[in-house]
């Protein structure tokens, strides 16, 4: 993932660590390693890789994420037709994850 870039500055993407209770679910769902675990709590690796898919809000048992959902999947999914290739959000096959 260290190359993959949605666009740089412009993710909605917000985390309230003080909602967080470190249970790590946003990293198991976030299909592009946004996330990472420190102290305890989840917090934002880099920001920029995040697609706007909105699995990790979605799942977050705690509501302490929001993120602005559905862009990057289309995005991805038109990026995939117009380059005639698998369209796809990069959730590897688990469409609920970004629905």
């Amino acid at each position: 993932m260290d190359d993959f870039v949605y666009l740089k500055n412009v993710v909605t993407l917000e985390l309230n660590q003080e909602k967080c209770n470190g249970c790590g679910m946003c990293l198991k769902v976030c299909p592009h390693e946004v996330f990472g675990l420190k102290g305890g709590r989840a917090h934002i690796l880099n920001r920029d890789n995040c697609m706007e898919c909105g699995a990790c809000s979605l799942n977050c048992p705690m509501q302490a994420i929001f993120v602005k959902s559905g862009v990057g999947c289309a995005a991805g999914i038109l990026n995939g037709i117009l380059n005639n290739t698998e369209p796809s959000c990069g959730c590897s096959g688990n469409q609920s994850a970004c629905c």
